[in-house]
């Protein structure tokens, strides 16, 4: 059962168009009205024929850019730079117990 409405909550919709379908009919027909929601009418839900709820296309996010530090250059050859023999240490676990954390630094005499 299709019910063209002029208004709902009294405001005027995209096109002037809205179509109220019970739940039963709106489960079987989903995907046709999903399509008819995408070209821009207004589908209304309802419940005894009370509308319950509406169906409209989202408003899509605009694509972010790439970001703030999108000036920023790395050079290759800071990843290519042989490591700090402490650092090295560090990653390789000789600064940590078997469980990862981190060991007091001995005092150096």
């Amino acid at each position: 059962m299709v019910k063209p409405l002029d208004h709902i909550d009294g405001r005027k919709h995209i096109f002037g168009m809205t179509a109220q379908f019970n739940i039963a009919e709106a489960k079987a027909k989903l995907s046709e009205l999903l399509d008819r929601a995408l070209t821009g009418e207004e589908i209304v839900i309802a419940r005894a024929g009370e509308p319950m709820a509406r169906l409209m296309p989202l408003k899509r996010k605009a694509r972010q850019g790439r970001g703030v530090w999108r000036h920023w250059k790395i050079p290759d050859d800071i990843f290519l730079e042989p490591m700090d023999p402490e650092d090295l240490d560090a990653a390789e676990g000789k600064f940590s117990d078997e469980f990862g954390i981190s060991l007091p630094l001995a005092d150096k005499p």
